[in-house]
């Protein structure tokens, strides 16, 4: 007779371990995360990111026997302990054994403005793009006693180079 109520206690508890080791797979600081946008390489070299958030070469695997190289970008806002946030960029590599980051950096232009992160949107919601290349909207206030936030835009165009830059709508 109470065999089924400790089999049931033991399934809760099993449970409830499997949630809290779910809720760690995200860290707490990372507040807002977009994946958009793709990229493409077919040659022996991908153009990367460097950790100043600017193009470099990077050495890479060569190409596979399916053809080109592709991939998305993935921007992560990560809060500070000044409550403050630091905008990541990361360029993801799609394989057959799974996603794998190609490079990651830190984009200056949103850690100089020490700016409270309210949303990151990306261009479509649909994750299809037309073009390669990504575009997305970072939503900030430099103040947050402000009404509303500030829009930027961070475009990476089909050859790789990065723009960050104040909407102007």
């Amino acid at each position: 007779m109470h065999k089924p109520l400790l089999l049931a206690l033991l399934l809760a508890m099993a449970g409830a371990n499997a949630h809290a080791e779910d809720a760690s797979v995200v860290s707490p600081e990372v507040t807002f995360v977009t994946s958009t946008g793709y990229w493409e390489e077919s040659g022996d070299r991908l153009s990367a990111l460097d950790p100043n958030g600017t193009q470099a070469e990077a050495t890479t695997k060569p190409k596979s026997a399916e053809g080109a190289r592709r991939g998305y970008y993935k921007l992560i806002a990560l809060r500070q302990q000044d409550g403050t946030a630091h905008i990541h960029l990361q360029q993801i590599e799609a394989t057959p054994a799974g996603p794998e980051v190609v490079s990651s950096a830190e984009l200056e232009e949103f850690s100089s403005l020490r700016a409270y992160v309210t949303d990151i949107r990306p261009e479509t919601s649909t994750g299809v793009t037309a073009q390669p290349g990504m575009f997305a909207t970072v939503y900030l206030k430099t103040d947050p006693a402000a009404r509303e936030p500030e829009s930027w835009t961070v475009l990476i165009d089909d050859l790789g180079d990065i723009k960050v830059e104040r909407a102007s709508n």
